[in-house]
């Protein structure tokens, strides 16, 4: 064992059994909740029993995956003897903690939406209050898997890598390789359910709202209990495995540099290290302060509930600004003042990309509010401008995120801009952990994301159980605000998936330099271009980069970026395409039941909706394969064929082209739904009226945008760097 380890690491370990047993009482307090009238229970109980199905489909098909790859990396690693004898074991349990957390979440939002309508029935506040706690389990269940794993594979690894310098770097950059077993498993999750909640999302909406005229979540509607899935599947288990692997990924690249920076002093290297962890850590306990702050009043607007979360994040997020200084501070880390202000520049990144976000997508304001007036012209008119919204809507993020790239990479540096191979790395630390800062208040933040599905299935409940109208206002209100909070922790899972695949980037050139070595010990001679012999072992960043030629004038580096960007529209393309296909199976089936099942309209007969269910199920595990696969495919191929310097390339116009891209579609597809909920409410003609069918058109264009191939774009930008990473011994041997 590592006997330098610090007793402040045992805070991590400390704070994810506090996460995960804060997570279980908000799960027991949620089901002490009355879950309504037989009614409800029943309506709740399909969706359950929907959603658990399809999950435990969808975790068969992955795990073959996963032994798979297993094997294969296993082959690499005894046989080839190309890879650290580690990856196939980090790699299993990377991608199992992330699929643990995407179920926990959903079982707990699938128990808690009943409930919460029910508690909507007592009051706004009420309602609010399950909704946000049982979201609260995700935000912590996954805060607190991510950092036990990261805890548990840094205590075996030091058992067998004992010591700092050289030890530490083969520890982290070992640690990283289960980052791409969460990454394929966040990408099955997200894309599979993305296309199943869509498909079931636009058959409900075009053929039951659109053409039939009955209101949204109406039982009559055959899909409207495979919507309910979907809202589940998707937007909980989805993004649950979706933020579990960002947060590992940020902290985890980051621990990678800081021993990368700091090597030539082994104390502040093991500082350097573990900083990032305790920051995480750290945030834990602050989110929970700001998670028992979220409350709101009977008759909130849609702004006094933003406050109401807005408060909880912001005093979390203050918080940890303070903390971090502190704990760097006691740390007498090198520079650690400007390190603390590279993770202050993180935080605040996040802030202005979620205030941007939600001044895009939210209906209190007059993008969305131009959006939903333009539907008094027709469906056309309200696509083209919420097309041009979406695309104006970039510039926030991506200036944010270039303003805070060369901050954090300054301050951490001291403002060095000799770019000398020292002032780099200390300058990508800054980068890692600014990603680390953006994040570290993921609970709560988590939390705010989580709340909307339960919220919206809620009203679904309360629609087919036939409660009170009030009800459904007030459950309308809650989802109207999810959909905003939805889109700004979208914001905040692609603002820090840029910095992370940033600080990858720095990670993947030290793989490739333990992977030279490695080749050297089995005999492998590596010259460069004027006979001299390199020595990856003593090389530098800045020498590294000259002897694989990684530079806009090599013609191998760009056209890895022209394929990187190339990647990201066409898994775009594909997951659309899917959700296209699987949609149409839908609406023709929807169609098929309102047909030949006499009197659904009339309420007289009940819709088949298992057959329904059974269709978005089957759709989602054909189609989400290929465009997984591929993510994994494409770096393994550049790399064989265009060598380390077109991989750089590839990573690079991958996460340029896939960052602005994925902001795009998140928030034009929020800005479509909340568009429509402003015309739902009673404007520009109310529900029913021509201008609200224009809206669901919007909606249903929007819906993918938003929940399949948007948010699976960040997942797909750090995929490909952790893939490169874990494929670095089998580039060299290849190049």
């Amino acid at each position: 064992m590592n006997m330098n380890i610090p007793v402040a690491f045992w805070l991590v370990p400390v704070a994810s059994v506090v996460a995960l047993s804060m997570a279980w009482f908000f799960f027991r307090q949620m089901m002490t909740e009355d879950e309504g009238t037989p009614r409800m229970r029943e309506i709740a109980g399909h969706v359950r029993h929907g959603a658990m199905a399809y999950l435990k489909q969808q975790y068969r098909v992955v795990t073959m995956v996963f032994i798979v790859l297993a094997v294969i990396f296993a082959f690499m690693a005894y046989v080839l003897k190309v890879q650290n004898p580690w990856v196939p074991f980090a790699f299993l349990t990377g991608g199992f903690f992330s699929g643990l957390a995407g179920f926990f979440g959903m079982k707990t939002a699938t128990y808690a939406s009943g409930r919460t309508a029910n508690a909507a029935r007592k009051g706004l506040n009420q309602g609010l209050r399950v909704a946000f706690r049982s979201g609260a389990v995700m935000g912590l269940v996954v805060v607190g898997l991510g950092l036990l794993d990261i805890a548990i594979w840094f205590l075996i690894l030091s058992a067998f890598y004992p010591g700092t310098g050289v030890s530490l770097i083969t520890i982290t950059t070992t640690m990283l390789t289960f980052g791409m077993g969460a990454s394929t498993q966040a990408l099955f999750a997200r894309v599979g359910g993305g296309i199943y909640t869509k498909a079931a999302d636009v058959g409900a909406d075009l053929v039951g709202k659109v053409e039939q005229d009955i209101p949204e979540d109406d039982p009559r509607n055959p899909a409207t209990i495979a919507d309910n899935v979907g809202d589940n599947v998707g937007d909980v288990a989805g993004m649950g495995a979706d933020l579990y692997e960002s947060y590992c990924g940020s902290i985890l690249s980051t621990a990678a540099l800081g021993a990368t920076a700091f090597a030539l002093n082994g104390d502040m290297q093991l500082k350097a290290v573990i900083a990032p962890m305790i920051i995480a850590s750290v945030g834990i306990f602050l989110s929970l302060i700001g998670i028992f702050l979220v409350r709101t009043k009977e008759g909130a607007t849609m702004k006094d509930l933003l406050k109401s979360l807005s408060l909880g994040t912001n005093v979390s997020a203050v918080l940890i600004a303070v903390a971090t200084f502190v704990i760097l501070y006691l740390f007498q880390l090198d520079n650690w003042l400007g390190v603390s202000f590279s993770v202050i520049t993180g935080l605040c990144a996040g802030v202005i990309i979620g205030q941007g976000t939600e001044y895009y997508t939210s209906h209190s304001y007059k993008p969305t509010q131009d959006i939903a007036a333009s539907s008094q012209t027709g469906a056309a008119t309200v696509i083209i401008k919420g097309i041009g919204t979406g695309m104006i809507s970039t510039m926030i993020p991506v200036v944010t995120i270039s303003v805070a790239i060369m901050l954090s990479y300054l301050c951490a540096n001291g403002f060095d801009l000799s770019m000398s191979a020292a002032s780099m790395s200390r300058g990508l630390y800054g980068i890692g952990i600014a990603a680390v800062g953006m994040l570290s208040t993921l609970g709560i933040t988590l939390a705010t994301d989580a709340y909307g599905p339960i919220a919206d299935n809620a009203g679904g409940n309360a629609e087919m159980s036939e409660l009170e109208p009030q009800v459904r206002q007030r459950t309308d209100a809650l989802d109207a605000l999810g959909n905003t909070t939805a889109a700004t922790g979208k914001g905040f899972a692609i603002g820090s998936a840029a910095l992370t695949a940033l600080a990858l980037l720095a990670s993947y050139v030290e793989e490739i330099k333990i992977a030279m070595a490695r080749a050297v010990e089995n005999g492998q001679t590596f010259v460069d271009n004027a006979g001299q012999v390199f020595n990856p072992e003593t090389a530098d960043m800045v020498q590294f980069m000259e002897f694989f030629q990684v530079n806009l004038m090599n013609p191998k580096v760009l056209v890895g970026a022209f394929i990187g960007g190339m990647a990201a529209f066409l898994f775009c393309g594909l997951t659309m395409g899917a959700v296209g296909r699987a949609a149409q199976s839908m609406v023709e089936e929807v169609r098929r039941q309102f047909r030949e099942i006499k009197g659904i309209l009339e309420g007289k007969a009940t819709p088949d909706y298992g057959r329904c269910v059974e269709i978005s199920t089957r759709s989602a595990q054909k189609e989400m394969i290929f465009p997984s696969l591929l993510a994994i495919a494409i770096p393994i191929a550049v790399g064989c064929l265009l060598g380390v310097a077109g991989v750089m390339g590839l990573l690079v116009g991958g996460l340029t082209a896939g960052f602005t891209l994925a902001v795009f579609m998140a928030n034009a597809g929020g800005a479509w739904d909340n568009a429509k909920k402003m015309v739902e409410e009673g404007n520009f003609g109310g529900k029913g009226s021509a201008c609200h069918k224009a809206t669901i058109v919007g909606d249903t264009v929007g819906d993918p945008f938003k929940d399949t191939s948007g948010p699976s774009l960040n997942i797909l930008i750090k995929l490909m760097s952790m893939v490169s990473i874990v494929m670095a011994g089998l580039t060299v041997a290849f190049s």
